[in-house]
């Protein structure tokens, strides 16, 4: 396992050119260090920008694009900063932003692509026709483990000032992944071993009361290293941001599973009952509300999230169940739960088992709301489809992705492309989140 030091010092470099500002010409202000920043997306973790630290404030009328040149990135913007985050923003700061478009060929930092990212629903390799959401293979047996997450190379550059000054970035700054702690938790009741990323709500009170939200990854992430559940998309980090967190504070919780957690058999591994017992000691050291734990996860995740709410059925208030199904002759328990389920129609196995289990559920009297989304929608044309949904005031809400609708363009749709494209999209949208913790 790649200790956070290790990690670090695993550089790729990319050239940066870059002009002194005005207003620290002349020994009014040198460079003094460099730090890449990185931001999580909906299909994973890119370098996004720069920031610059000078031993002078600079002015933003000094600034330009033209000024800066990134080899093989494109500049978006320029512009001073009171800190390395861009969100720290000023019209004077120590730290010049150089922003890079996330749309940049090199902006991705994955170096392999994760083998199995399914639900169980295809073989490891995720290729073909018995890749996950085609027929046949799988993950593996629950409880097996595997070696398959991705691996990220670290965000690094090289700077080159207009003096002909070379500086090297000496840090890395990963956007809200910074902001999780990486625990491990010893279960003496299964023996088990569980690493975890913590999120505690930065200005944390005892004396309130806080909900709890349990992020689980895909097959795909699953591996020793405890960043790979933060960095392979937004279903631990969309709960996390600054953003959601103003509106709704929580603890997020994102296991870092070294084993298959669920499989194509529905079971699972001890991991379910570990998982449980760790929310538990939680709630037990920190001010957690009992009563607002919530669960989501994303393929094997999502099938994990099924399995918990049938084996503990009070537990969670509500579930977010993204692109997973389970044995339909099993799924009784979740008729009286409150669930947003969430599949693609080019997922071929989730959606015709989703399909399955609604199915279920309708037959044991849950009162289900049905909705077809488009995968390309803006924010705000969800805002709108959510409105018209939720209005029904449902417990239980299934909306399917159009066929199609999920797939970029360009990508064949073949293989995994319908099925781990559902999660790309599915944490981004933010209506979910605000009904998930109205439960």
């Amino acid at each position: 396992m790649l200790s956070r030091r290790n990690f670090l010092l695993i550089s790729a470099t990319t050239l940066v050119a870059v002009a002194v500002p005005a207003c620290a010409r002349n020994g009014a202000g040198q460079a003094r260090q460099a730090s890449a920043i990185t931001e999580v997306f909906g299909d994973g973790i890119r370098l996004t920008a720069v920031a610059v630290e000078y031993s002078a404030p600079v002015e933003a009328a000094t600034l330009s694009t033209a000024a800066f040149e990134v080899e093989g990135r494109t500049l978006v913007e320029v512009f001073p900063s009171t800190s390395t985050d861009p969100a720290e923003r000023a019209e004077s700061g120590r730290f010049v932003i150089l922003a890079l478009s996330p749309d940049d060929a090199d902006a991705s930092l994955a170096q392999q692509k994760a083998r199995g990212q399914g639900n169980g629903t295809g073989s490891r390799d995720g290729a073909g026709a018995g890749g996950p959401g085609g027929p046949g293979g799988g993950p593996g047996k629950a409880g097996s483990r595997t070696s398959g997450s991705p691996v990220y190379r670290t965000a690094a550059a090289s700077l080159v000032l207009a003096n002909g000054e070379r500086l090297a970035t000496s840090s890395v700054k990963n956007l809200i992944v910074d902001d999780f702690q990486q625990l491990e938790f010893h279960d003496p009741d299964t023996g088990d071993r569980l690493e975890y990323n913590l999120f505690v709500p930065r200005d944390y009170d005892p004396q309130q009361s806080y909900p709890l939200v349990l992020f689980m990854h895909d097959a795909g992430a699953t591996g020793d290293d405890p960043f790979a559940t933060l960095f392979q998309g937004l279903g631990a980090i969309a709960w996390a941001s600054p953003e959601d967190q103003a509106r709704r504070p929580c603890f997020v919780l994102a296991p870092q599973f070294a084993e298959i957690i669920a499989d194509d058999d529905s079971q699972t591994s001890s991991m379910l009952d570990t998982t449980i017992d760790l929310i538990e000691a939680l709630a037990n050291q920190y001010s957690i509300d009992r009563k607002r734990l919530y669960t989501t996860g994303q393929s094997g995740g999502c099938m994990m999230s099924i399995a918990m709410n049938i084996k503990y059925p009070e537990f969670f208030a509500a579930s977010f169940l993204v692109a997973g199904q389970w044995d339909p002759a099993l799924v009784k328990p979740l008729a009286r739960q409150k669930l947003w389920i969430l599949v693609s129609q080019d997922d071929g196995k989730a959606y015709p088992g989703q399909n399955a289990i609604t199915e279920v559920l309708a037959a044991e009297g849950a009162r289900i709301s049905r909705a077809t989304w488009d995968g390309t929608w803006s924010a705000e044309q969800y805002r709108a489809a959510f409105e018209k949904i939720d209005a029904e005031g449902s417990p239980i809400n299934y909306v399917t992705f159009a066929k199609g609708s999920v797939i970029p363009p360009g990508d064949s749709g073949a293989g995994a492309s319908g099925h781990r494209n559902t999660w790309r999209i599915a944490y981004g949208i933010e209506p979910i989140r605000e009904w998930i913790f109205r439960q």
